[in-house]
């Protein structure tokens, strides 16, 4: 009987801590996309975390689009977005301690990678 009320309050706790790390994510992000042309794009990211759900809006000059497909595991995200009509899978991972996510975009094939920061704007 010990031990089942140890291990569920083991899991409690081990749940609990994961809700709160991923708590952290919550809210504005910002960071630089450079396409394999050289241009450079602006990417703004506003995300709610429940539970393992990843939910938010990509925002940019030309408008919101909602995240879709999101999730979170461990310090692993994932979500989809749509640019154009084309399904922009978005993959990473968050480092509390620095407050960035390391973000790779596949866009029909093409990796890319950007690093978000916690944005600042108030």
């Amino acid at each position: 009987m010990k031990r089942k009320v140890l291990i569920t309050c083991a899991l409690l706790l081990s749940f609990t801590a994961v809700f709160a790390y991923f708590a952290d994510l919550n809210g504005s992000w910002k960071g630089t996309l450079v396409a394999p042309d050289g241009n450079e794009y602006p990417l703004a990211y506003t995300f709610k975390i429940d539970g393992d759900k990843l939910t938010g809006t990509g925002n940019s000059p030309q408008g919101s689009v909602d995240l879709t497909e999101g999730k979170v595991k461990s310090d692993s995200l994932s979500f989809a977005i749509d640019v154009n009509g084309v399904k922009v899978i978005n993959s990473g991972k968050y480092f509390a301690e620095g407050d960035s996510i390391s973000l790779n975009i596949d866009y029909q094939g093409y990796i890319m990678h950007s690093t978000l920061k916690r944005a600042t704007d108030k």
